[in-house]
């Protein structure tokens, strides 16, 4: 196991990813003054984006499917935990874009090699109403549960 997002494993089998990209920012505003720089004043953390990108070979990891739960699992709107195999604990994100480009198709148009980008933001954790359930459809479809 890479990392997983909620109930979502990123591994060798599944969805690798092969770069890890981390962007913090922090909010200062500014306030112009005549003759001067202009005064800044910490307004407190700004986003926090994390990108995954990878590329997935069908035929020996996940393919499709794979980008489709991730789909399913943006559509909730919902936040889950990111945590690394490592165990680090990256915190609550929610899934703010999916880009894939697909190469290489085959004779009926099925592509032997998609590329991805999976963008994850932040979100403060003293908002439970944001966190996923783990007894929604789609995590249920995820673990081969049925309804």
């Amino acid at each position: 196991m890479m990392m997983t997002y909620g109930m979502f494993v990123f591994g060798l089998d599944t969805a690798p990813y092969q770069e890890l990209q981390r962007q913090t920012q922090w909010r200062h505003a500014a306030q112009n003054r005549i003759g001067a720089r202009p005064v800044r004043q910490f307004m407190g953390p700004g986003d926090d984006t994390i990108v995954l990108t990878g590329t997935l070979l069908p035929q020996f990891t996940g393919g499709q499917q794979k980008l489709d739960e991730l789909r399913d699992m943006a559509d909730e709107g919902a936040a889950w935990p990111l945590i690394e195999g490592t165990g680090y604990y990256y915190g609550l994100f929610v899934i703010d874009s999916l880009n894939e480009r697909k190469t290489h198709q085959m004779r009926d148009g099925a592509a032997q090699r998609i590329q991805f980008d999976l963008t994850l933001v932040a979100v403060d954790e003293d908002r439970p109403d944001r966190l996923g359930e783990l007894n929604s459809p789609q995590n249920r479809a995820m673990l081969g549960l049925t309804q």
